[in-house]
């Protein structure tokens, strides 16, 4: 496995952080709460091609790797960008593997917004579905069927730790796009698509975190001296590094592992979101926590990491039920009566 960018990817990376770096300023991220949607950047991003850039060139998009996505993913998450990218650009995925190509178009021009239910949902609601406070369309599993919900009028939003736009969905208006085994089947890969990407993410929010946690601990001073020189607090934030490198690396191998080791994707996919979620959790707990009680007052930058890596991993079931997928595709589910 070589993760060494090429000169094509580090542009892209140079593009799509240039791009987060002047539209999703903290200041804009606050401004979009608490629903977490920027139109402008959205309007930004889709103008840049990040939907086009997710799906096969044979239906308008550009044909990117999901090791591609996955660079934008990281930067996105880097500064808590209030844009559905990851959800828009899996459930593009998705739909072209459905054959429902004039769905992909219209995604690509943006003339509507898709999402993807992550979980499957119940004979009449889908619940916690990514982006569907804002999205037009959600895909949603039902049993072996595959469902398509026009969200105007069957979407409930609900407020949120991580300022999500996220929404229950009625299936009441639901149409089904495909069912049997190769529709779970699709279903699946994106789900572990999303997973991987969503991974990525939460590392660049980790990474985006200890830089403001080290920043504060060189400027605080205690006793005469800048607090980051106390071990308490420097090895902490050392440690924190360490699970970032670890995280960064399994992420990027999962979205690797879709094209060049497919057998070991699905895991690998849950993995690195178990992993990814734990590492961005632990280190924007602690520095928030390194800063004090200011960590927790809304003028500073920490708490809108600090809440996201709660929220973003809690879409899934957090880590746990991350691993517990994990665990499923090495070994089998197991039977109800055993979990």
């Amino acid at each position: 496995m070589d993760l060494r960018l090429t000169d094509e990817q580090d542009q892209l990376v140079g593009a799509f952080a240039g791009l987060f770096a002047k539209q999703a300023t903290p200041e804009r991220v606050r401004a979009a709460e608490p629903l977490g949607f920027d139109k402008a950047l959205w309007d930004q991003l889709l103008e840049t091609g990040a939907v086009a850039m997710a799906v096969p060139e044979a239906d308008g998009g550009w044909g990117a790797s999901l090791v591609d996505l996955a660079l934008v993913a990281e930067q996105a998450g880097r500064v808590v960008a209030p844009a559905p990218v990851i959800d828009a650009q899996v459930a593009a995925r998705l739909l072209g593997r459905l054959d429902e190509h004039d769905r992909v178009a219209a995604a690509v021009a943006g003339e509507r917004l898709v999402t993807l239910a992550v979980l499957p949902a119940a004979p009449s609601t889908a619940r916690f579905v990514p982006s569907a406070a804002i999205a037009d369309d959600a895909i949603v599993r039902v049993g072996d069927r595959l469902m398509l919900v026009t969200l105007e009028g069957a979407r409930a939003p609900f407020g949120n730790l991580g300022s999500m736009p996220v929404a229950d969905v009625d299936l009441a208006s639901a149409v089904e796009l495909a069912s049997g085994a190769d529709a779970v089947a699709a279903y699946e890969t994106a789900v572990d698509e999303w997973l991987a990407l969503t991974a990525c993410a939460l590392i660049g929010l980790g990474a985006r975190a200890l830089e403001i946690g080290v920043d504060y601990v060189k400027e605080r001073k205690a006793f005469g001296v800048p607090i980051g020189s106390f071990q308490g607090i420097s090895h902490t934030l050392a440690d924190s590094a360490a699970a970032l490198d670890g995280g960064r690396l399994l992420a990027y191998e999962a979205a690797w592992a879709e094209a060049e080791d497919a057998a070991r994707f699905p895991e690998l996919a849950a993995s690195a979101f178990a992993f990814a979620a734990d590492a961005a959790r632990d280190v924007s707990y602690h520095s928030l926590h390194f800063h004090g009680g200011y960590g927790f007052m809304m003028e500073y930058d920490i708490q809108l990491y600090y809440r996201r890596a709660r929220g973003w991993a809690g879409i899934f079931g957090g880590a746990d039920a991350a691993y517990r997928r994990a665990a499923d595709r090495r070994y089998g589910p197991l039977p109800k009566a055993a979990r």
